[in-house]
C-alpha cells in the first residue's frame, strides 16, 4: 500500500520557483521546480487519471489539492504504488483498489474509485466491496453510447443542496474470461452548476470514461470502449412516474395488479447499464414495489451484503439462485456469458411494514420479477433466470 500526499499546489510551486531562481542568481545552481504540480497528478490513481479532463473541470488555473491511495493488484499485475500480487487457488486475484481525490479550492473536487472483480471471498460480507452509487431518491440513467455505465446522483432537482454533485459508474468488461474493472467517480461543482443544464453534465462524466479508457489500456484489461458522451440525462426523480402499461424502459413487460393497485412506474433506459431499476406503484405515485437488476460487480457486491444481513435466515441470494428472502422480497438469478458473476434480480416491498406486507399478494410479486428479469436478461445476453417457487 502506497500512501501520499502531495501538497505543491500550482500558487506555491510559482512562489518556490521565484526563491529558486534568486538563489541560483547568488550561488549559479540550477534548481528545476516547473510542472511539479503536474507530476503530483500524473501520478495519481496509479497514473491513470487524465489530467487535462481534471483541469477543464476543475479549473485550467486552479490550486489542486491531490491525494492518491493505491494497493493490490489486478490478474498479475500489481499496481505501480504499492502492494503485493495476491493469489487464491493459484488464480489470479483482483484485489486491485485504488483511490485519488483531487480538490480545488472554491471550484469542488473529483473523487475517483478503481476496483478489481471478482473481489477476494475473503472480502465478503466485511461492508461494500465496491464504492456505491446513489439510488434512494433517485433511479440512476445508463450513460449509453456503448458504455457500460450509470450516472447517479442523490436529487436531480434545481437548486437543491446536492444539485452540483453526481456519481458516474463504468464498468469495463475485459477480455479475461470473468475480469472486469469497476470506475467509479465523484464531482462535485459549487457555485452556479446546475445538472438541469444538458450542457454541463457530460462535464461530469468525461472524467470517468476517460479514466476508464486509460485503465483499460494499464491494467491490459481489453474491454470493448464506448464513444464520447456528449449527452446524458437526469437521475429519475421520485415524482416522474407514468402509466405502467405505457412502460417502455426497465419496467416493460411487468403486469399491473388491481389487487395490489399497482398501475404506475418509474423506469429508465436499459442500454447496457450495469444496475437496473424499476419502481411500481399506485395511482397517484406512491411506490409499492422495487425491482432491481445486478450485473458483474454490483450483483457480487448485492451477494456479500445480503449474506452478512440475512446470515442468520440461512438462505440468502449467495447460496441459491432463486429464493425467497425473509418476508420482504424474492430473487432470481441467470448466468450470464464470459464466465461474469451471474446475474441478480430482486423484488422488495417498498414499505416493509405497509400494507404490502400485511396483506400480501405473493403470486403478483413473482408474477412481475419473471417479467423483469426475463426482459433484462434478454437485453444483457444472459440465460433464462431461475425464478423462486410459490
Amino acid at each position: 500500500m502506497a500512501l501520499t500526499r502531495p501538497t505543491l499546489t500550482r500558487r506555491r510551486v510559482r512562489a518556490l520557483a521565484a526563491v529558486a531562481v534568486a538563489l541560483a542568481a547568488l550561488t549559479g545552481a540550477i534548481v528545476w521546480f516547473a510542472g511539479s504540480e503536474d507530476r503530483a497528478l500524473d501520478g495519481a490513481c496509479d497514473g491513470v487519471l487524465p489530467v487535462g479532463e481534471v483541469r477543464t473541470v476543475l479549473g485550467e488555473d486552479a490550486a489542486l489539492d491531490v491525494t492518491n491511495r493505491t494497493e493490490g493488484a489486478f490478474g498479475d499485475k500489481a499496481a505501480k504504488s504499492g502492494g503485493r500480487t495476491a493469489k487464491s487457488g493459484g488464480k489470479r486475484a483482483n484485489n486491485l483498489s485504488v483511490r485519488c481525490r483531487i480538490a480545488a479550492e472554491g471550484t469542488g473536487h473529483i473523487a475517483v474509485t478503481i476496483a478489481g472483480s471478482p473481489r477476494p471471498r475473503a472480502e465478503y460480507g466485511y461492508g461494500e466491496l465496491y464504492a456505491a452509487v446513489p439510488a434512494s431518491h433517485t433511479l440512476p440513467v445508463p450513460l449509453g453510447n456503448g458504455w457500460s455505465g450509470l450516472f447517479a446522483t442523490d436529487t436531480a432537482r434545481l437548486g437543491d443542496a446536492e444539485d452540483g454533485t453526481a456519481t458516474t459508474a463504468v464498468l469495463l468488461d475485459c477480455a479475461r474470461r470473468g475480469d472486469s474493472l469497476l470506475i467509479t467517480v465523484e464531482t462535485a461543482l459549487r457555485g452556479a452548476t446546475t445538472l438541469d443544464d444538458p450542457a454541463v453534465r457530460p462535464d461530469f462524466v468525461r472524467t470517468a470514461t476517460a479514466t476508464a479508457e486509460a485503465a483499460n489500456d494499464h491494467w491490459g484489461c481489453g474491454a470493448r470502449l464506448g464513444a464520447p458522451v456528449r449527452t446524458v440525462g437526469l437521475p429519475v426523480n421520485e415524482d416522474e412516474y407514468e402509466p405502467l402499461l405505457g412502460a417502455k424502459g426497465t419496467c416493460a413487460a411487468v403486469p399491473t395488479a388491481s389487487r395490489s393497485a399497482v398501475s404506475t412506474a418509474r423506469e429508465t433506459a436499459r442500454d447496457r447499464a450495469p444496475r437496473e431499476s424499476c419502481v411500481l406503484g399506485t395511482r397517484d405515485g406512491s411506490p409499492l414495489y422495487r425491482l432491481e437488476a445486478y450485473y458483474g460487480p454490483y450483483a457480487e457486491d448485492a451477494r456479500s451484503q445480503y449474506t452478512r444481513d440475512y446470515d442468520y435466515e440461512n438462505v440468502t441470494p449467495a447460496e441459491k439462485p432463486a429464493g425467497r428472502l425473509g418476508q420482504s422480497a424474492y430473487w432470481a438469478g441467470a448466468t450470464c456469458p464470459r464466465g461474469a458473476e451471474s446475474a441478480l434480480y430482486l423484488i422488495r416491498a417498498a414499505d416493509a411494514d405497509g400494507e404490502t406486507r400485511r396483506r400480501p399478494d405473493l403470486a403478483y410479486e413473482r408474477a412481475a420479477l419473471a417479467a423483469f428479469a426475463a426482459a433484462s436478461a434478454t437485453h444483457h445476453g444472459c440465460a433464462a433466470p431461475s425464478l423462486p417457487k410459490g
